[in-house]
């Protein structure tokens, strides 16, 4: 099966047509206010109006409440959530409360804490494995960082589950190699300044995963 790519923290309509023509299989929004990339409802409606079904739009959020996912799910005609920092029951609400799938991230140093993504199992339809940022940081991703991908080495993954933290256009085919990662996520990776993305950057790190 070819490695498919979602290209996270778009923001214009340039750099979000430069994922589709590239072949990304989703896009990432970001609610989070925090972040470089935070998007208010209103402009994620409009980068989102004219994203093909094909595309599956993805919602980030760091344990949102009721009324940001209702607002960003009707804003980004979202298809899938993405959870950072958000308990395995809360997810299974949030699943059962939308009808949308539900991805959960799992921040990853150590061996040990791949075992946080057995937590999911009945909440979350993907687990998405990133690096752990530094204590007091705060973003919970999309910093650069990377994990040990030998960390993964004959890990049993209770759901199906997607790479993320620290990829780039140079590194991701190694990644990919190394872990047998059928979905790739990238966010930092990808920008020429904080949340600021690059479109030749994106057009070549999906050119990179399907090599």
């Amino acid at each position: 099966m070819p490695t498919t790519a979602k290209i996270c923290g778009l923001t214009t309509p340039e750099t979000i047509g430069a994922a589709i023509r590239g072949g990304a299989s989703h896009i990432g929004l970001v609610f989070f206010p925090p972040s470089p990339r935070h998007l208010e409802f209103d402009r994620a409606a409009g980068l989102a109006a004219p994203l093909p079904d094909s595309v599956g739009r993805v919602g980030v959020f760091v344990d949102p409440d009721d009324a940001m996912l209702d607002r960003a799910i009707a804003a980004g005609r979202l298809d899938i959530l993405q959870l950072h920092k958000t308990a395995p029951a809360r997810i299974a609400a949030i699943a059962a409360r939308t009808g949308l799938e539900c991805w959960a991230a799992v921040a990853v140093r150590t061996r040990t804490d791949l075992d946080e993504a057995r937590r999911y199992v009945g909440a979350a339809g993907r687990i998405l494995y990133d690096a752990k940022t530094p204590p007091g940081a705060a973003l919970p991703g999309g910093m650069g960082l990377r994990f040990d991908w030998s960390l993964l080495d004959g890990f049993r993954h209770p759901l199906p589950w997607a790479l993320s933290g620290g990829l780039d256009p140079v590194n991701v085919g190694e990644a990919i190699a190394r872990t047998g990662a059928s979905l790739v996520d990238v966010s930092s990776g990808v920008e020429r300044q904080s949340g600021v993305k690059d479109m030749d950057k994106i057009a070549a790190f999906l050119q990179a995963t399907q090599r």
